[in-house]
């Protein structure tokens, strides 16, 4: 039953870990964007859609999805 209840808990502090990462990986992405970033338009324009994807998935707790979506923007912008 301990067994079951850590498993439990560990699970449940996982998910919300990743809720904390979204935003942040939101205000990296929006500060890099403040910067003006030397991109052409159509990597631009993709970084603004995954940003927007990342924002919504993670108000429909979807974490996972969110963190990976925003990733992409990251990975486009060169944010670690």
């Amino acid at each position: 039953m301990k067994r079951t209840i850590a498993t439990l808990a560990t699970l449940l502090f996982a998910g919300s870990a990743f809720a904390f990462h979204c935003p942040a990986d939101m205000k990296k992405i929006d500060a890099a964007l403040a910067k003006s970033p030397k991109i052409p338009e159509a990597q631009m324009a993709e970084v603004k859609k995954y940003r927007t994807e990342g924002e919504a998935l993670h108000k429909a707790g979807k974490h996972q999805e969110s963190v990976d979506t925003l990733a992409k923007a990251m990975k486009i912008l060169d944010v670690k």
